[in-house]
């Protein structure tokens, strides 16, 4: 029994070898994913699903920034949010120092090392990656608690109301300012290909970074292919699991931690 921990860790090394494993984010953040799963042995299929579309008119974003100092938080709840308002401070002739007027906070690793990519270090970083926490964590970490202190979250246009709501619920003043959308990817052959490659049962593994890449997957591959088990659908995060699980997907496995390494090991041990 003592050796069991060792052969299930060479188990997962081996455990992905030859696996097909579908990245259905968006193309230009698939490469981390890609890394990851063709180092363990599995060949990565890039069928984007989604594409992020950053927001036309960006006037409430840039006004926040002129005044951070008025805020006692600002909030990043994806990378997506951080790549475009750092491009935009750079277009708007500021630097990434005007944060330090302010208390910076991620809802996750990845998007605290975006930030910091960006010269940003975030002050507050939760335990676990969802608004729930993420807010709890901001109640927590707040002197002098939330009533009345001003919190910018720069967001995607759909985002959940988990982190604004909780917040909110603990007297803050919370301004919610879209800055991206997601939209379906073109349906080309790519996604005619994926969905024919689920029916002939080629498909391993489909994976899944947030609740848009599984509606638009289940609407562009069609719900027959989408709920057919055929596949394992592999997801971040208990949100994202949820989504899966609501649209008809059978076998759904969830990352533990929430992040890209996480996933990868989840799916090493369902194979293994």
């Amino acid at each position: 029994m003592g050796n069991a921990p060792v052969r299930l860790q060479r188990r997962m090394a081996r455990g992905l070898e030859g696996r097909r494993i579908v990245i259905t984010r968006a193309r230009d953040q698939a490469s981390e994913l890609v890394r990851a799963l063709e180092a363990r042995g599995a060949i990565a299929v890039v069928a984007p699903v989604i594409r992020i579309q950053p927001i036309e008119n960006l006037g409430a974003l840039r006004a926040a920034l002129a005044g951070l100092s008025a805020y006692r938080w600002v909030v990043f709840t994806s990378q997506n949010a951080v790549h475009i308002v750092c491009d935009r401070l750079v277009a708007w002739g500021l630097r990434p120092q005007v944060f330090a007027a302010t208390s910076v906070a991620a809802i996750g690793t990845a998007t605290a090392a975006a930030l910091e990519q960006r010269g940003v270090r975030p002050a507050l970083v939760p335990d676990e990656f969802v608004g729930e926490a993420l807010a709890q964590a901001l109640v927590t970490h707040t002197r002098g608690g939330m009533v009345g202190a001003r919190v910018l979250i720069p967001s995607a246009e759909d985002a959940r109301e988990a982190l604004p709501a909780g917040l909110r619920a603990h007297g803050a003043q919370v301004e919610v300012v879209p800055v991206y959308r997601t939209v379906p990817a073109p349906a080309g052959g790519e996604i005619q290909q994926l969905a024919g490659d689920i029916a002939a049962g080629t498909i391993d593994a489909v994976t899944f970074t947030s609740s848009s890449t599984v509606q638009h997957f289940v609407e562009l591959v069609g719900r027959e292919a989408a709920t057919s088990d055929r596949f394992v659908a592999a997801t971040i995060g208990p949100v994202t699991a949820g989504t899966a699980r609501e649209l008809g997907l059978r076998d759904v496995i969830e990352a533990t931690p929430h992040t890209v390494p996480g996933l990868v090991d989840a799916l090493a041990r369902r194979f293994a």
